[in-house]
């Protein structure tokens, strides 16, 4: 209920009241205020309670229909299309295409690449210094 409100915002509402209230009526407002909230919350566990004895089974089947509009409410369009479209392989909209066994790439020297089976353990690729008059490698692809 007060998911959105941080401890600046709750520290402000704290001096508001002690102000607008004073310190002799504030602890009474608080007690008010509990008490108010603890009959609200009652009042709403009555009447589900009511309603689903008058209502019986159909009460769950009211459930449910709510219960999917739920998992719908979580569904960007980016999880709609990796949902339905990819199969659940979000590799294209993130960019991840290391796969295991795939050819890994050395981000500080591009022109050289590591052939690894398992790409937890990839093999150290061979930087060996270039000989006089000898051009560096260069990477076609990200050119």
């Amino acid at each position: 209920m007060f998911g959105n409100i941080g401890w600046g915002e709750f520290m402000v509402l704290l001096v508001a009241a002690l102000v607008i209230l004073g310190p002799e009526r504030l602890p009474g407002a608080v007690s008010w205020v509990t008490k108010s909230l603890r009959q609200v919350r009652e009042y709403a566990s009555g009447a589900s309670q009511q309603l689903k004895d008058e209502l019986g089974p159909e009460f769950e089947d009211l459930r449910k229909p709510l219960a999917d509009l739920n998992q719908l409410r979580g569904m960007t369009p980016r999880a709609v299309i990796t949902k339905h479209l990819l199969d659940g392989d979000d590799s294209i909209l993130t960019g991840n295409f290391d796969k295991p066994g795939s050819v890994s790439f050395d981000k500080s020297n591009p022109g050289t690449k590591a052939v690894s089976a398992d790409p937890s353990t990839p093999t150290a690729p061979q930087n060996k210094p270039l000989a006089a008059g000898e051009r560096p490698p260069i990477d076609l692809d990200a050119t």
